[in-house]
């Protein structure tokens, strides 16, 4: 099922995982109740990229799973992949029965948010509640921040742009994070996978990750709705038509917050989930 642990200093543990006929890279840390978190899909991204400042705090309480879909961090890169929704939704689902979990909560960030929805409507009894930031999955016209998130050449300068529109707090783009972030995306095989992804025109892929009305509407599960006020990659009224949809939502809106909410508030937004989260333990208890 896996391989030997990757020792990578300063990092929650890390190994392989057969999902499927691929291989995924996974954080596995802490103990108790699983969470699922899946990462967004900016250039250069991992799963620990995206969540290293709030696993520690998260796995103080539950067991905290974080992988690289297929495509991004270390996981897989097969030749000639054809990715999308389909592609993702099966490996994270064939993750979690590699872990033999017969559910876990799911935590989603941008394009993580739609996949964890559409997990959620495919799958509905793998998921005990869910938690969307950020979130693609509804209809919404490609803001010029996705589209150039998406339409990323490597360059340091466009990395430097890339990272200023994700945060509203410009002092946490510093020139060693845009260095470290333009040194992943260069990594060997992760241009070409990303660059397949989200080809112009990139409204498609905005549509391609849209769930039905219908089947948001149907959801049965409790579901928080994070999203920062001044995000310029999703628009927030993303995040006030999946917490109108929802039936069984709440929805918490950072201010001083750009796409970043597990970054510029990771403090404060470990606290939520946790908080939402423990609601579910009690009730198992």
């Amino acid at each position: 099922m896996s391989t030997a642990v990757i020792d990578t200093p300063n990092t929650p543990e890390a190994h392989y995982v057969r999902t499927g006929t691929v291989q995924t890279h996974v954080h596995d840390v802490g103990r108790g109740a699983p969470v699922l978190l899946l990462h967004g899909s900016g250039p250069g991204v991992s799963a620990l990229a995206n969540w290293r400042l709030v696993m520690p705090a998260l796995a103080r309480e539950r067991r905290v799973i974080a992988p690289d879909m297929l495509g991004f961090g270390q996981s897989d890169r097969p030749a000639g992949q054809v990715y999308g929704m389909d592609v993702w939704v099966r490996q994270a689902l064939d993750l979690i029965d590699a872990l033999d979990l017969p559910q876990v909560d799911l935590v989603g960030n941008s394009f993580g948010g739609g996949l964890a929805l559409a997990l959620a409507i495919r799958a509905p009894e793998r998921v005990r509640r869910l938690v969307l930031m950020g979130a693609v999955g509804v209809p919404f016209g490609i803001t010029p921040g996705l589209d150039a998130v998406w339409g990323y050449e490597p360059s340091l300068a466009a990395m430097r742009g890339l990272l200023d529109l994700f945060a509203w707090d410009r002092s946490r783009v510093t020139d060693e994070l845009a260095q470290l972030r333009y040194e992943a995306s260069i990594a060997p095989g992760v241009q070409e996978s990303y660059a397949a992804m989200f080809p112009a025109p990139r409204q498609r892929w905005v549509d391609a990750m849209t769930s039905a009305e219908a089947d948001i509407r149907a959801l049965p599960h409790e579901t928080l709705v994070v999203h920062g006020r001044e995000d310029r990659v999703i628009p927030l009224s993303n995040s006030l038509t999946l917490a109108d949809w929802i039936p069984n939502s709440q929805l918490h809106v950072f201010g001083h917050c750009g796409h970043w909410t597990q970054i510029e508030h990771g403090a404060r937004f470990a606290l939520l989930v946790n908080n939402f989260l423990a609601e579910a333990d009690a009730g198992a208890a």
